[in-house]
């Protein structure tokens, strides 16, 4: 079995408020936070990469975990600095990583679980004892900011954990894809723009982050009313209460950073980890279950046992 070891998480300094964007686009403070639950949100500055981010986040973790050095780098992002190559052997080198293996993972917003599924195999196998996984996204420079049902819900950030060997501490990591909706979420071939067909990617979402928690209980040999936390995908509020509603979980069990800094596609779930511990949301021992829906469409859920670990959030260019 595998650990969380350390954390780390880093958000851009530029925040954009609900208020700034009415002044461009048809909407207001009211109509987002209603539809949303989101107040605010970061967004790069121009010059500031997803490496930026992702090199930032990790190197927190390492220092949350009290580790200069880990066998292995992963690196889940929707938004890499370039097509070719993957980012995640030149986040490696910035944290004097060199020669260490380092490859990216592209499932949207589950993609922080699909690496974290990654690290766990890579450690069970024996290929590796520890590895740096990072989940990193400048989501603002892929949206089209006359998008009104995009441009108030994605912010960018980075969230990070170091994960090893151990044992009661991260569970069974539950899978799933289905590419007939993969015009849902999407960049079209040839365009700059993130484009989301919202109402049918809600409806999937809830139904696909409720059935995927519940099997990765059971295959965890849990029940509902042992997990102590819900920690979802940030996709929007609305979202998130309706997944715990349907799997009959207590609102005040549900953790939430969205108001905050939105929709961090890959990065909200290690982002959202990390302001919840580091803000005492979240301590020692408690059983967290964690779930995502994203574009592929793709999917996935773990359990959580969570360690006794002091998680460093902070600002990009601020305070590390």
């Amino acid at each position: 079995m595998s650990v969380i070891l350390g954390v780390g998480a880093s958000v851009p300094r530029r925040v954009v408020t609900n208020d700034e964007l009415a002044t461009r686009l048809d909407t207001s403070d009211e109509w987002i936070r209603s539809r949303t639950g989101i107040g605010a949100r970061r967004w790069v500055e121009l010059g500031t990469s997803t490496s930026d981010l992702a090199a930032d986040a990790g190197a927190r973790a390492l220092r949350s975990a009290g580790r200069s050095a880990v066998d292995a780098v992963i690196v889940a992002t929707t938004t890499p600095d370039r097509t070719c190559p993957a980012i995640a052997p030149a986040v490696a080198a910035r944290l004097g990583l060199v020669g260490v293996p380092a490859h990216d993972v592209a499932a949207v917003c589950t993609g922080f679980l699909y690496g974290l599924a990654n690290a766990v195999g890579l450690i069970a196998s024996g290929a590796a004892r520890t590895v740096l996984l990072v989940a990193a996204e400048a989501f603002s420079t892929i949206l089209d900011p006359d998008d009104r049902g995009t441009a108030v819900i994605f912010g960018d950030g980075a969230g990070a954990v170091v994960v090893g060997e151990g044992e009661d501490g991260i569970g069974p990591c539950v899978l799933g894809s289905d590419g007939t909706g993969a015009d849902l979420i999407q960049v079209p071939a040839g365009e700059r723009y993130f484009r989301m067909s919202g109402k049918e990617v809600f409806r999937a979402a809830v139904e696909r982050m409720a059935d995927v928690s519940l099997d990765a209980l059971a295959r965890a040999g849990l029940d509902l009313a042992d997990v102590d936390h819900l920690a979802p995908h940030q996709a929007n509020r609305r979202i998130c209460d309706a997944v715990a509603r349907r799997l009959g979980l207590a609102g005040s069990k549900v953790l939430a950073d969205l108001e905050a800094v939105g929709n961090t596609a890959a990065a909200s779930i290690p982002v959202l980890l990390a302001d919840a511990a580091a803000h005492g949301r979240l301590k020692a021992g408690d059983r967290v279950l964690t779930a995502a829906f994203g574009g592929g469409l793709t999917w996935g859920a773990t359990t959580l046992v969570w360690p006794d670990v002091t998680a460093d959030f902070g600002v990009l260019g601020e305070d590390r």
